[in-house]
């Protein structure tokens, strides 16, 4: 059955806008994009839903989230600025609080969050990835989600890498069509050389996606340029050694073969020319999280020098336990902003950041670094109908001269009508279709009173 969505605006993103556009899916894939009147006459048998003043675009990507710490939204604050402090606080209370029921209801919440602001794909990194995967499968979402390593001791990699063995193992038997399976050694501070070099090795070999945190903290570049810093101090009291390699993170990773997996890099705020130029030579795309970067005041990512180099970028949320919200539209703003203010720091370079650019990060862009590109990120025949409806009848967007610009500057997640994906409406009226929301609330709540506890 064909299926015809109507609006005053059509954003393809790879093509111009559309006034007064439809789109014909079937299943879940997309039969036609065009004016209203030609795909009426195209498809007369097919079922019409006109959104009258809104915009439907390819959905939204989310590139780098954290599902599972979404019931510790808010709770870190206080710890924002001792990064180190902030992550020993985390760790201890997912690993003292939160059960493995619990943190399958803080992602499938997360998912809930992520489908009514539009947003239909993420890259999502989790330590207990099972938990995430059975979300976004149960909530309806495409994604990737990354099983995370951690080992900074170069005596246990062999025991590290077996567990991490058996854990995709066993989580391979739980992807769908929708929903595939990563690894993520989750950062230089955390994994030792040794054990980052395997894993990039078994996730060629077993044709595993890999995302990393990288070149994210003042605190991460002072360990590796010269073995000093809290996070070298920490490895210290843990009887750890550390030999600083003396070169940016980058380089680091290049050197053990990381960059060989083509890898998702999460955050690279501390990065150069070379470094960029490394990144889009190795196949290497960002997830680019400014609002989270900025939360922590750990610097801006050069937005403007990625998209000159060619290196594909995408945009992320990170855990709302450090930003707070999973509102790509309003990262989109905060990018092109921030991205702008870079510009105006004396000698810098780069493009000069625009709405389309931010509307291209938050699909197409994001498609690309996650490695859906062939499959999502824009309105196109065979391409599947991952899409969003969102409104432009708000008091905050009135008048729409462009509706690029009108979702960039002026809307937010609030602002999303019906979120899609592979033709299935997941999120319309206001409320989820596919979960009960209600007990997840509860569920929620006597999470957070434990926590506090």
């Amino acid at each position: 059955m064909t299926t015809v969505y109507c609006a005053r605006w059509i954003l393809p993103i790879s093509s111009a806008p559309l006034l007064d556009g439809a789109m014909a899916i079937s299943g879940s894939e997309i039969k036609a994009v065009g004016a209203r009147s030609d795909l009426q006459e195209q498809f007369p048998a097919a079922a019409v839903h006109d959104f009258g003043e809104a915009a439907i675009l390819p959905g939204l990507i989310n590139a780098h989230s954290h599902l599972e710490l979404t019931a510790m939204r808010g709770f870190l604050d206080a710890e924002e600025g001792d990064f180190f402090a902030w992550l020993k606080k985390l760790t201890r209370t997912r690993a003292e609080r939160l059960s493995m029921d619990d943190l399958y209801v803080s992602a499938a919440w997360g998912a809930c969050e992520a489908a009514r602001a539009g947003i239909t794909c993420l890259g999502d990194a989790s330590d207990a990835a099972g938990q995430s995967m059975r979300a976004l499968r149960d909530v309806g979402l495409r994604g990737t989600v990354f099983q995370e390593s951690f080992g900074p001791d170069p005596k246990l990699v062999e025991r590290n890498l077996e567990e991490l063995r058996v854990k995709i193992g066993t989580l391979r038997s739980s992807e769908t069509e929708l929903v595939r399976l990563g690894v993520s050694p989750h950062a230089p501070y955390t994994v030792s050389p040794a054990q980052l070099g395997q894993i990039s090795r078994f996730a060629i070999a077993e044709r595993l996606p890999l995302m990393m945190h990288a070149a994210e903290s003042v605190a991460e570049d002072l360990l590796i340029r010269a073995g000093r810093g809290p996070f070298a101090d920490g490895l210290a009291q843990r009887g750890i050694d550390w030999h600083a390699p003396g070169t940016s993170t980058v380089v680091y990773l290049h050197s053990l073969g990381l960059l060989d997996a083509a890898p998702l890099l999460a955050h690279c705020i501390n990065v150069d020319d070379a470094d960029i130029e490394c990144l889009r030579q190795t196949g290497s795309s960002v997830a680019h999280c400014p609002k989270s970067n900025a939360k922590f005041g750990h610097g801006r990512a050069p937005l403007g020098k990625f998209l000159q180099s060619g290196v594909a970028v995408g945009l992320g949320s990170d855990s709302v336990a450090s930003n707070n919200t999973c509102d790509i539209l309003e990262e989109a703003r905060f990018a092109t902003l921030m991205g702008r203010s870079e510009l105006s720091d004396k000698g810098a370079e780069g493009s000069f950041p625009g709405p389309d650019d931010a509307l291209h990060l938050a699909t197409l862009g994001g498609a690309r670094a996650l490695g859906y590109g062939e499959q999502i990120g824009e309105l196109r025949i065979g391409k599947q109908a991952d899409f969003v409806a969102i409104a432009l009848t708000g008091t905050h967007q009135i008048p729409v001269y462009d509706p690029v610009s009108a979702l960039v500057f002026a809307s937010s997640a609030r602002d999303v009508l019906m979120t899609v994906v592979a033709g299935k409406e997941i999120y319309r009226d206001g409320r989820i279709l596919s979960v009960d929301e209600q007990q997840l609330r509860m569920r929620m709540n006597e999470i957070a009173i434990r926590i506090r506890s």
